[in-house]
């Protein structure tokens, strides 16, 4: 049964941002928060009002998260970064439709009031006495609170509220983790039955307090079931304010996929998905595989594409897969050049195979020159049109060179980054991944035997495949490294130049020079003969990569895209030293180089150096933020590990900003998800000066005052596979277009669907094709009621466990 849920979300643009910068424009960026957790943030757009992100996160979370917010801020270099707006975004609005929010959304102003977090521990009592009713509300603690004061903390206190009285807890300074232990009495005066409401302040000495956060509980609730637990705090009730559009837009788009059906209930689903592919292909119309080609557009189809490889290399069966769509897709196209042109589900599916399979492979090949890139800086420019002379003279203090000069200068920067790439790649036949260049060698016979004639041979030998490996692979990813993992950041503007100068000729080379000297683009010629002497070797490379024996996934289902030896992730980090001395906070932690893979985490003083220490995977039992306040410094997390005997140990490590924190919480959360006794709860503070810097407790052993965040973690390549996932997002795909289906194949609407029924359906379709509509109709509506029993089993309205066998 799936224990977690996901949501896709994409921070397209934004649109009329109010200026915050005497140039009259902003720097705008996004912080992407579920809860109380920020998951994400978008790069900084410099000098903008309507910034282009196009950046897309996958977040894997738990089945109780409750909202979903996006700030906008104009970075500060000097100050602090200004708060624009706010889009808040619930979990119910977001599931409202099964295809997720894809729209234009108005910022609103961000309201302290509102911008409340984290929960109260309360034990409520009803009693009787001679003197009447009386209710004992116990205030045990609170955590995660708002920080309201400079420091990063709060100075919180409790109010409670009972009809027209009321009465305090005491102040706890500099905390957001308060524990207070008091219990406060009421007494019942005349009147209707009164609810409980208790709010949170943090008290300040000079001017008003500020608001924390309320729960409120009506009288029904403390007669019948008084409050007696964990309860999150609330803002304010009040309608939200519209900004009417005066803060400006983002375009998002937010798709939430959850499901908590028991695994057998797809399992039908999937018999159906994995016959599909065993078929004919050209002909089929009415396979799970072939209504969801025809449904599915946009973005949809790339998500699917994913869903569907990873699903099918789960079960060893991705070559049979890809194989059915190359099929169907030769057997409608009359052109071989427009031959997986498209954006169709067999293009998605090979692109996504690849990134699924081949991103450290990719890695191997591009990381060494696309470091080189953002490193060194070059100015590069062969389009006379965007040269800036300027700007080249002030780097190379010679005088102000000539166009020619620029160009020659940059004839040899863009080859001397080149040849290294186009080096790697030829010499890369033995370590392309098996996978890929069986994958390959299947579609070179596909389209070979589609399309024999000798006019065509030439280019059927090699387009096909360098298609998808340069102009679907290799350029996207030298575009943009960042969507492919290759940088933590987007580049700045002369590098971003850069690298699309590098793209279009790595693209040139992938066309295998059949565009060359065409189109407007006539100021890439002196690249030519480069170009032309690396597409003579690239022919070579892929005759040799489809030069392949042997079946792939021989040896059985895959289970994880990533064995547990290889490195998913590897940086520099700042570790703090185990029993650091009296020096100031910069100096106890030191600069290390961390390699992490499913079975360790280890570092060392260099990715050179032989020596290095290490922590088994095994042993995490807690990967979490730590508050800014408790070292003083930024994008600091804590590995929380045990020993043989059962000891908790603790490791600090900073990272160099808050992407690369994300990244690192997300990675070691995912490594260590398989292991046994996680802590449910651990200290965000440090233990320095005799206690705890977020709750004050003066003991080290103190149980863990915050929440942990195990299930929150960010989608990437290296994600274990999860067919009741992948199966649960193909249900939901079927389900938009089951109505089409029915009519289709279907057309009497009194036709019971199961299989074995006489459908009556229209003759002119083919009796097979109307049987497995049936089929697929059939177990869509077993699992529709799957899912209506499961609503109505967390009603209360079906006893557990009373699904159908």
């Amino acid at each position: 049964m799936a224990k977690s849920s996901s949501l896709n979300v994409r921070v397209v643009e934004g649109r009329a941002l109010p200026a915050k910068d005497v140039s009259g424009s902003s720097d705008p960026y996004c912080i992407v928060k579920v809860d109380d957790e920020v998951v994400a943030r978008t790069a900084t757009i410099w000098r903008s009002l309507s910034p282009f992100w196009g950046e897309e996160y996958t977040v894997h979370l738990p089945l109780d998260f409750h909202h979903l917010a996006f700030y906008v801020l104009d970075e500060d270099t000097v100050g602090h970064d200004d708060v624009i707006g706010k889009i808040s975004l619930s979990r119910e609005a977001i599931a409202a439709d099964p295809r997720g929010i894809d729209s234009w959304i108005n910022l609103s102003r961000v309201d302290p009031d509102a911008e409340v977090q984290g929960e109260i521990c309360l034990a409520v009592q009803m009693l009787e006495d001679v003197r009447g009713h009386c209710l004992r509300c116990h205030v045990l603690q609170a955590r995660d609170l708002a920080p309201r004061d400079i420091s990063g903390t709060s100075d919180p206190f409790a109010r409670v509220f009972w009809g027209s009285q009321s009465s305090e807890t005491s102040t706890i300074k500099k905390t957001r983790f308060p524990h207070w232990d008091e219990v406060l009495e009421l007494r019942e005066m005349p009147g209707p039955p009164a609810p409980l409401r208790v709010e949170l302040w943090d008290w300040d000495m000079v001017g008003k307090n500020d608001f924390l956060g309320m729960v409120e509980f009506p009288p029904q609730v403390l007669q019948q079931n008084p409050p007696n637990g964990w309860f999150r705090l609330l803002p304010f009730p009040r309608a939200e304010e519209d900004s009417g559009g005066n803060l400006g837009a983002l375009r998002l788009k937010v798709r939430l996929t959850e499901d908590r059906v028991p695994s057998q209930y797809y399992q039908p689903l999937r018999e159906l998905l994995l016959e599909s592919v065993l078929g004919p292909a050209e002909e089929d119309a009415a396979s799970p595989l072939a209504v969801l080609e025809e449904l599915t557009l946009g973005d949809c189809r790339q998500e699917l594409a994913t869903k569907l490889v990873k699903l099918f290399l789960g079960q060893g069966l991705a070559g049979p897969f890809l194989d059915y769509l190359t099929r169907r897709e030769v057997a409608r196209t009359t052109d071989p050049n427009t031959l997986f042109r498209s954006n169709s589900l067999a293009s998605k599916s090979m692109e996504q195979f690849m990134k699924l399979v081949g991103m450290p492979y990719l890695h191997e090949l591009l990381k060494p020159v696309i470091n080189r890139v953002f490193e060194e800086k070059k100015y590069m420019e062969l389009d006379p049109c965007k040269m800036d002379l300027g700007r080249t003279r002030r780097i190379s203090f010679k005088g102000a060179p000539s166009e020619e000069h620029v160009r020659e200068a940059s004839l040899g920067l863009l080859t001397g980054y080149l040849g290294p790439i186009v080096d790697a790649i030829v010499g890369s036949v033995g370590r392309c991944p098996p996978a890929m260049r069986l994958a390959f060698k299947q579609l070179h016979q596909r389209v070979e035997e589609r399309f024999p004639q000798a006019e065509h041979e030439q280019d059927v030998k090699y387009l096909a495949i360098s298609g998808f490996l340069f102009l679907r692979f290799f350029a996207p990813a030298i575009l943009t490294p960042k969507l492919f993992d290759l940088r933590d950041q987007h580049a700045d503007p002369q590098t971003s130049r850069s690298l699309l100068l590098l793209a279009k000729a790595v693209q040139s080379i992938g066309n295998l020079g059949q565009q060359l000297g065409q189109g407007k683009e006539l100021w890439i010629a002196p690249l030519h003969p480069f170009l032309l002497q690396s597409i003579a070797r690239v022919r070579d490379f892929l005759d040799q990569l489809v030069n392949v024996d042997g079946k792939e996934e021989a040896g059985g289902p895959a289970r994880a895209l990533v064995p547990p030896s290889v490195t998913v992730r590897e940086g520099y980090l700042l570790k703090r030293k185990d029993e650091p001395t009296s020096l100031a906070t910069r100096f106890a932690f030191k600069k290390r180089y961390f390699r992490l893979s499913g079975e360790i985490l280890s570092y060392s003083k260099s990715p050179e150096w032989q020596m290095c220490s290490s922590i088994p995977v095994s042993h995490i039992r807690a990967v979490e933020r730590v508050d800014e306040g408790a070292f003083q410094l930024p994008h600091v997390m804590q590995v929380v590990t045990q020993d043989g005997a059962g000891a908790l140990h603790t490791t600090y490590l900073q990272c160099k900003n808050v992407n690369d924190l994300n990244q690192w919480l997300s990675a070691l959360r995912k490594a260590s998800a398989p292991n046994p006794d996680k802590l449910a709860a651990c200290h965000p503070g440090a233990f320095r000066s005799a206690h705890w810097t977020c709750c004050l407790q003066a003991e080290r052993s103190a149980a863990g005052c915050s929440r942990t965040h195990s299930a929150v973690t960010l989608g990437d390549w290296s994600d274990p596979l999860d067919p009741d996932a992948e199966t649960q997002m193909v249900y939901r795909q079927l389900l938009l277009g089951r109505d089409r289906l029915r009519m289709t194949f279907l057309e009497d609407s009194n036709v019971d669907p199961a299989p074995e029924a006489d459908t009556g359906a229209c003759p002119d379709a083919p009796a097979q094709q109307r049987e497995a509509a049936a089929r697929l109709l059939k177990v869509l509506a077993d699992l529709d009621q799957a899912h209506e029993e499961f609503q109505q089993q967390e009603q209360g309205k079906v006893a557990p466990g009373s699904f159908r066998p």
